[in-house]
C-alpha cells in the first residue's frame, strides 16, 4: 500500500518527486481484492502530458462484469451493509472520507497523471469535494425519516425507504474521483452494493478508492470496480439481467444506449446525466470585469471538460465589442502547461483521439466563424496533448460549435438584442444542463432565469454547485439528480407497509 503523503507540494519539483512514488494499481477490483482480467485482456493508461503508460489495467469483459454482480448480489443478500444499523454505515462512510483526505496528494496526482488536470485543482477542489460528498451523505443517514401516511381509523400506513439491490454505476473520465463520488456516496449510504465502470481514459483513482473504502470498513462485495471499454465492460453492466440501477455520466448518444439496453434486458431504472451546450448569457448592465473572469472559468476550467461548461457566450450587442475583446486578451494569457506544475494556467487534454476531436471542431469552425484566440494545438517539453484556450466569433445559429458538444477549451460568441432574443438563443438547442445570468436587475434576474430550460441557472456567478443542491438537467442533458438529499431517490425504493388493526 503508498504510504500516506502528508507534505503538501508547493512546486513542480515537489508535485513530480510525488508522482514518482505513486504504484497505479491496474487490477479489477472484487470481493475487496485485485485481480486479473480472466482473458488477460489490459488497456494502456496514458499520461497525457508525456505519452507516458502509467500502467496496463485490466480490461473487464462480460465474464469479470458478471462475476462483479455476483458478488454484489450476494454482499446485498448477506445483508452485512444493506440491512446494517444506520450508525455502522455512517460510521465507514466518514471513516472513507477521512481516508480521502489522508490520501489526498496521491488521489490528486492518480487524476492528474492518468488524465491531464491540473493537479492544484484536483487537490484543492476534486479530492476535497469526494470526501465532503462521503461525509455529507453519511451525516445525513440518520436524520432522513419515513412517513405515517393518513388512513381510515384502524389503519396505520408506513412509508419507508428501503435500497434497490446492485446500481451499476458508470462515469467519465474528466473528473474521475469526484464523479465516481457522486454515485457512490448516495448509493451506498442508501445501503446498495455497488459495481463501478470508470472510464477506460481514466481508472486508476477509482481503484484506489475501492481499496481505501475496504480499509474503511466496507464489507467485501458491496463496492466492486470493472475498469474497461465502454463497449465490453459498460455494455456488459448495462445489460446485466441482476443489476436494479444504471446510474450513468457521460454523453447523451451513450445514454441512449444505456435506455436500451435496459429495455432489452430487465428494465432495470437508468438515471442519466448527459450532455451538456450551457450558454452564459451577459446583458448591458451586468459588472462586467468579474463577468469577464467568470466566463474564462466558465469555459476553460478543466481544459472545457465539463458537462455544464459555459461554452456558449451570449452578449447584449451594446457591449459585446467590449466585453468580447476582454476575453479574448484574457484567453491569449492562458497557456496550457506541465499540469503538474503550480504555476500553469491550463492541463493537458485526455488523449491524442480527444485532443484530435477538439481541434476538428476548431478546423471546421474557421469556416463558420473567426478564430480571435487560440486554435492551435501546443507541445509542452516536445510532448503531450495541450490545446491553447479558444475564441470564436461571427457564428449563425446553426453552426456546429452553437448546437454540438465540444468538451474541450473552445468558445463559442453570440449576440443578442434584448430579453427575449437571449432567452431565445439560450433555449435553442437540444441540451438543458445549466445556464447562467449576469445583470445588476434584479426583475430580469428572476424573470430570465425562470425562463430558462436548465437544470441549474447560476446568476453572477457560472456553474454553481454543491453538495446541498441537486445537479441535472431537462431535455437531452437526462433526467435524475446528483447530489444533495434527492440524489437519494435514485438509489432507493419507497415501500408502503399497510396495517389494519
Amino acid at each position: 500500500m503508498t504510504a500516506v503523503l502528508d507534505a503538501t507540494p508547493t512546486s513542480l519539483a515537489d508535485w513530480t518527486r510525488h508522482a514518482a512514488e505513486i504504484r497505479p494499481r491496474s487490477g479489477i477490483y472484487i470481493d475487496g481484492d485485485f485481480r486479473a482480467a480472466r482473458s488477460g485482456a489490459t488497456v494502456d493508461s496514458v499520461n497525457p502530458a508525456t505519452g507516458e503508460v502509467l500502467a496496463a489495467v485490466a480490461s473487464a469483459q462480460d465474464a469479470d462484469v458478471d462475476a462483479a454482480v455476483v458478488s454484489a448480489r450476494r454482499a446485498f443478500d448477506d445483508g452485512d451493509w444493506s440491512r446494517s444499523a444506520i450508525g455502522d454505515r455512517k460510521r465507514v462512510l466518514l471513516r472513507l472520507a477521512e481516508l480521502i483526505t489522508e490520501n489526498s496528494i496521491e488521489l490528486a496526482l492518480l487524476d492528474s497523471l492518468d488524465m491531464g488536470k491540473l493537479v492544484t485543482e484536483a487537490y484543492a477542489v476534486d479530492v476535497p469535494s469526494a470526501a465532503g460528498l462521503f461525509a455529507y451523505y453519511g451525516e445525513a443517514l440518520d436524520k432522513i425519516n419515513g412517513e405515517i401516511a393518513p388512513t381510515e381509523p384502524g389503519n396505520l400506513a408506513l412509508v419507508t425507504r428501503e435500497p434497490l439491490g446492485v446500481v451499476g454505476a458508470v462515469t467519465p473520465w474528466n473528473f474521475p474521483l469526484d464523479l465516481a463520488v457522486w454515485k457512490l456516496a448516495p448509493a451506498l449510504a442508501a445501503g446498495n452494493s455497488v459495481v463501478l465502470k470508470p472510464s477506460e481514459r481514466a481508472p486508476l483513482s477509482s481503484l484506489r478508492l475501492a481499496e481505501l473504502a475496504t480499509e474503511a470498513g466496507l464489507p467485501p462485495g458491496v463496492l466492486n470496480v470493472v475498469p474497461g471499454l465502454g463497449e465490453t465492460a459498460g455494455a456488459a453492466l448495462g445489460r446485466h439481467p441482476d443489476v436494479d440501477v444504471l446510474a450513468f455520466t457521460g454523453s447523451t448518444a451513450t445514454g441512449k444506449r444505456f435506455l436500451r439496453y435496459a429495455a432489452d434486458s430487465n428494465l432495470k431504472q437508468v438515471w442519466l446525466e448527459c450532455g451538456g451546450k450551457s450558454p452564459n448569457l451577459v446583458f448591458a448592465d451586468a459588472d462586467l470585469d468579474s463577468a469577464v473572469e467568470k466566463t474564462l472559468f466558465g469555459a476553460f476550467y478543466n481544459q472545457g471538460a465539463v458537462c455544464s461548461a459555459n461554452s456558449r457566450l451570449l452578449v447584449q450587442k451594446s457591449v459585446a465589442d467590449e466585453f468580447v475583446a476582454a476575453v479574448v486578451a484574457r484567453a491569449q494569457e492562458m497557456r496550457p502547461g506541465d499540469p503538474l506544475d503550480p504555476a500553469a494556467a491550463q492541463g493537458a487534454i485526455v488523449d491524442e483521439a480527444h485532443t484530435r476531436h477538439i481541434l476538428g471542431f476548431v478546423d471546421r469552425a474557421r469556416r463558420d466563424g473567426q478564430i480571435q484566440a487560440g486554435g492551435q494545438r501546443v507541445s509542452i517539453n516536445s510532448a503531450g496533448c495541450f490545446v491553447e484556450p479558444t475564441v470564436v466569433t461571427g457564428l449563425g445559429p446553426s453552426a456546429e460549435l452553437i448546437t454540438d458538444e465540444v468538451f474541450g477549451p473552445v468558445l463559442a460568441v453570440q449576440t443578442f438584442d434584448d430579453e427575449d432574443d437571449a432567452v431565445g438563443l439560450a433555449n435553442s438547442g437540444i441540451y438543458g444542463l445549466a445556464a447562467s445570468v449576469w445583470t445588476a436587475d434584479l426583475r430580469r434576474a428572476h424573470t430570465v432565469a425562470a425562463r430558462l430550460r436548465a437544470g441549474t441557472v447560476s446568476v453572477n456567478t457560472v456553474d454553481a454547485l454543491s453538495a446541498q443542491t441537486p445537479f441535472g438537467g431537462f431535455k437531452q442533458s437526462g433526467f435524475g439528480r446528483d447530489l444533495s438529499l434527492h440524489a437519494l431517490d435514485k438509489y432507493t425504493g419507497l415501500k408502503t407497509t399497510w396495517i389494519a388493526f
